[in-house]
């Protein structure tokens, strides 16, 4: 097959971790021919698009195609978007983010391609948005699902609340859980005494880990609230954020004046390829974004063999089973939160318990190859149904 991709940006983050995935798949696994358009990997978050060079996908970038609003740049990014589709004459148009997934549905849908698929990753209306922009985003959302085939959710979660916000019927929908390279997490454990050394982490301190961009909603603040009261009980706790952004002076600020400045390690901005061994020196897991499709550092975590701890947001539940792989709590609880990290803190066999429940319950489902066999099958049933329908 000739299959394209479009996706905003390429920079390092689960959707573009995704996208990678399933176009080297299809280059290695199927020798389809791929092209990914994508728009320039601009921010602080890192860039996948050296990667993609690597695994043999043609790639196309669009100076013009930008995260944020810009009608005038917009216009002209679907134009490039269209001209680039025309030239590939691909079989698949599949879609990611929000702005790529707009302009590249409206593009392929003109050109007539016959299977437009769209992955949604996480929703871009939420209510921590103004009403306005809120319907703004949703109108956008119910435009595109009228221009593909098929809406791919990472979770059952995003499937819920895009038809709850009406933006397609359930029967448009199908979940196909985000792929990984899973060894690496699967041999994480073998990395842990020197990674905890580099970090400068005694063996009797408790790691509790967060990997996230240091962005608005991703909850850090919540964590550095419930530290207090975990260090209050166990002061050989420590707290490692992995990951960079604006937010990094505001936090550290909020840490200071805890007192909790020892308590606390900053990574920086790291490749996703140290992230095993990141996980490797935690004892467990905190995720408590205010909004995210399935953040992947969840089963990451769970098949490295750790234990979880995450709001009750989106698809975080369907991996964060509440007393089996971790403890799920509602969101910007900060006393149940610290409540549950005291207790993993505190219960070595508990934490050895959860985790290895997670390892064996999420391995297989969540391997890049099952994702992308069950993604190529859906490919293969939208394009023999628009054959069929021609023929009619």
């Amino acid at each position: 097959m000739r299959v394209a991709h479009v996706i905003t940006r390429m920079i390092i983050g689960g959707a573009q971790e995704n996208t990678l995935f399933n176009c080297r798949d299809l280059v290695e696994m199927f020798g389809d021919e791929v092209l990914l358009i994508t728009g320039p990997a601009l921010g602080p978050e890192g860039d996948l698009l050296e990667q993609a060079r690597v695994g043999g996908i043609q790639i196309e970038i669009v100076p013009q195609l930008r995260r944020s609003i810009h009608p005038v740049l917009d216009w002209q990014s679907l134009r490039a978007i269209k001209r680039a589709l025309k030239r590939f004459q691909p079989d698949v148009v599949h879609t990611h983010s929000a702005k790529g997934g707009l302009l590249g549905r409206m593009a392929a849908w003109k050109l007539k391609v016959p299977a437009v698929v769209h992955t949604v990753h996480g929703a871009p209306f939420h209510p921590y948005q103004s009403p306005l922009a809120r319907r703004f985003f949703q109108t956008c959302e119910r435009y595109a699902a009228k221009r593909c085939h098929a809406l791919i959710s990472v979770a059952d979660a995003m499937t819920d609340l895009m038809v709850d916000a009406k933006i397609a019927a359930s029967d448009k929908f199908v979940t196909i859980y985000s792929g990984m390279d899973v060894e690496p997490f699967l041999r994480s454990a073998e990395l842990r005494k020197q990674t905890r050394a580099e970090l400068g982490f005694e063996p009797d301190q408790v790691v509790v880990g967060k990997i996230a961009r240091l962005f608005h909603l991703k909850g850090h603040e919540y964590l550095i609230a419930a530290a207090s009261e975990v260090v209050r009980q166990h002061d050989q706790v420590r707290f490692l954020l992995v990951g960079d952004g604006i937010l990094k002076g505001s936090l550290q600020k909020q840490i200071d004046a805890a007192g909790l400045t020892k308590h606390f390690c900053f990574t920086g901005l790291v490749p996703p390829s140290r992230i095993p061994a990141l996980l490797s020196a935690m004892d467990l897991l905190v995720h408590v974004s205010l909004r995210e499709g399935l953040a992947r550092t969840l089963p990451q975590a769970l098949i490295s063999a750790k234990p979880v701890v995450c709001f009750d947001v989106d698809g975080g539940r369907e991996v964060c089973i509440d007393n089996e792989t971790g403890f799920l709590i509602p969101p910007k609880d900060v006393p149940s939160l610290a409540t549950a990290i005291t207790r993993l803190v505190a219960d070595a066999d508990l934490r050895e318990k959860f985790g290895n429940r997670g390892r064996e319950k999420f391995t297989e489902q969540f391997r890049h190859q099952n994702m992308t066999e069950v993604i190529r099958r859906l490919y293969e049933q939208l394009v023999r149904q628009a054959a069929e329908g021609r023929r009619r």
